[in-house]
């Protein structure tokens, strides 16, 4: 049995329940303030259409961050296709990509933390895909312990959580994180020039 593909009317409701929910995660103050009726009511359809476009909370905020991801899956494929770059400089763009998108994504991205997309943060397929990017990266890094064990501690240090309570409660700007975060990948991967 074949599947039909969407309806026109079907497709103009997804996207412009996508584009509202992306809308109202990155102008509210807090990822909880955002319902399911804020976000039908803003796209102008019923509740009822997003939970059978979307399942859940957890499968809207699923799919509003797998509307994002192709811009970040360009910006990983020209950190591994850039000559010259070394494996350690490749893992911090790599970071650096991460953390810049959960800085300007960081109420959409706790809002998929705090839904627990899958069981688990762990299970979510953009988890993984950042993971398996990061792992391979260090996979290439002289003198790297573990580089699966390691890509999961360095994606734990930009958590959602953690970049918006830097931001918004310790007031640090992004530029500050960013610096942070490369002196932490420093102190992971150690300072020597051979591993440059």
């Amino acid at each position: 049995m074949t599947q039909r593909p969407e309806r026109a009317d079907a497709l103009r409701n997804r996207e412009a329940v996508l584009a509202a929910a992306d809308a109202l995660f990155a102008t509210s103050g807090s990822p909880h303030t955002v319902s399911m009726d804020d976000i039908a009511a803003a796209a102008g359809v019923g509740k009822g259409t997003l939970f059978r476009h979307f399942g859940d909370r957890a499968g809207l905020i699923g799919a509003v961050i797998a509307s994002r991801l192709e811009p970040l899956r360009h910006a990983v494929r020209e950190v591994w296709d850039e000559a010259g770059a070394s494996p350690r400089q490749r893992v911090l763009d790599l970071l650096d990509i991460s953390l810049r998108f959960k800085i300007e994504n960081r109420n959409l991205m706790s809002a998929a933390e705090d839904a627990g997309l899958s069981s688990s943060p762990y299970r979510a397929e953009h988890y993984g895909w950042w993971h398996e990017n990061l792992r391979a990266a260090l996979a290439q890094v002289p003198g790297t312990h573990d580089p699966d064990y390691t890509a999961h501690a360095l994606l734990a240090a930009i958590r959602a959580d953690l970049v918006a309570y830097l931001l918004d409660d310790r007031k640090k700007t992004p530029e500050s994180l960013r610096a942070s975060l490369a002196a932490y990948l420093d102190n992971v991967l150690g300072n020597s020039a051979d591993a440059a």
